[in-house]
């Protein structure tokens, strides 16, 4: 019997290793404890779910909005061409019955700074047509933090729109500043203010401030204060902005790798009147081909489907709309080269 304990002993007690001068046993057991394990492990997922910027108000709605189909009427012809790594062009055709057929030339330059893989700074856009009407932006990034953009629109050898808007992307929030169409002369002007903030990993909430100012103004001036917010869930968003005389919601769900729907309700008090709109996203990356679909309270049904041409740098896209309530029909067909 002695000698069974004895080798129990042996077996279950190794000899003492040898341990360095400076050797901390307390902290090498916590190190290979399996709840400190657990607690390191924890850690982790908490940093993995840290509140990170929210965007802009702009973005507000990016998701439900990006999959309804951009619907277009008559023969169009895109084609563009990359001259080197920072300078493309592109020449769009458009001939339809409801839309005048116009000619549009467009370049974009975008510059050297790399902000990120897929950002890089200044960028500057524009497309002008032979009547000279233009439109042209302007982005740059100054420091990791702040990101301006200039657009001005001519029309008619006329400025009839010009914008300038900052943002400033804390941590865990975005201020932004728009003003547009100042005229100093005229005393008029929009300025509007907007601010989003990340409560929480799935929690944004928010505001804009509106400030109007001109002659054709009741009372020569109007301001409007709305409050905005998002939620975020796995795979569900839900987004909105609600103002004394309206309402803007939005509801979009990743249902699978394939399919994404979305749903947005606009309310209009002032008019009065109510929109609420269903869509959907179909991707077939195996066929190369993407549809997007919706109907709206009007009984619009609208639907763009656009399928790569492989191995030919060639995309075909069909649309077609239809006003049932209106007995209107609309059909575009479109071959977007490079």
């Amino acid at each position: 019997m002695g000698n069974v304990v004895q080798a129990a002993s042996s077996t279950t007690l190794p000899p003492m290793p040898f341990m360095p001068p400076g050797y901390d046993a307390k902290r090498d057991a916590e190190r290979q404890d399996p709840r400190s394990m657990l607690y390191e492990s924890n850690n982790e997922v908490v940093s993995e779910a840290k509140i990170e910027n929210p965007g802009t108000i702009e973005d507000l709605h990016k998701k439900c909005k990006d999959i309804f189909p951009m619907n277009f009427e008559g023969a169009k012809l895109v084609v563009n061409k990359g001259l080197s790594n920072h300078f493309h062009i592109s020449h769009t055709i458009n001939m339809g019955n409801v839309v005048p057929s116009c000619y549009r030339f467009g370049a974009t330059y975008v510059g050297t700074k790399q902000v990120s893989p897929a950002e890089a700074y200044p960028v500057l856009l524009g497309d002008i047509d032979p009547s000279g009407n233009l439109n042209a932006s302007i982005l740059h990034q100054f420091g990791s933090r702040l990101k301006t953009k200039f657009a001005a629109q001519v029309q008619r050898n006329k400025y009839t729109a010009v914008q300038l808007t900052s943002d400033y992307r804390g941590d865990n929030f975005t201020f932004s500043a728009t003003l547009g169409n100042p005229d100093i002369i005229n005393n008029s002007g929009v300025m509007v203010l907007h601010y989003l903030h990340s409560v929480t990993p799935s929690l944004a909430l928010g505001g804009e401030l509106a400030y109007q100012r001109g002659a054709g103004i009741p009372g020569g001036q109007v301001a409007l204060l709305s409050a905005a917010g998002r939620y975020t869930h796995g795979n569900s968003t839900i987004s909105g902005s609600i103002s004394p005389s309206a309402c803007h919601l939005c509801f979009h769900q990743q249902a699978s790798s394939q399919v994404q729907v979305g749903v947005e309700l606009e309310i209009n008090a002032r008019i009065p009147e109510s929109t609420a709109t269903l869509a959907y996203q179909v991707d077939l990356p195996k066929a190369d081909l993407v549809f997007r679909g919706s109907i709206d309270t009007n009984w619009i049904v609208g639907a763009v489907l656009e399928k790569r041409l492989q191995p030919l740098p060639f995309s075909f896209a069909l649309s077609g709309v239809i006003n049932h309530s209106k007995q209107q029909f609309r059909l575009g067909c479109g071959l977007i080269i490079g």
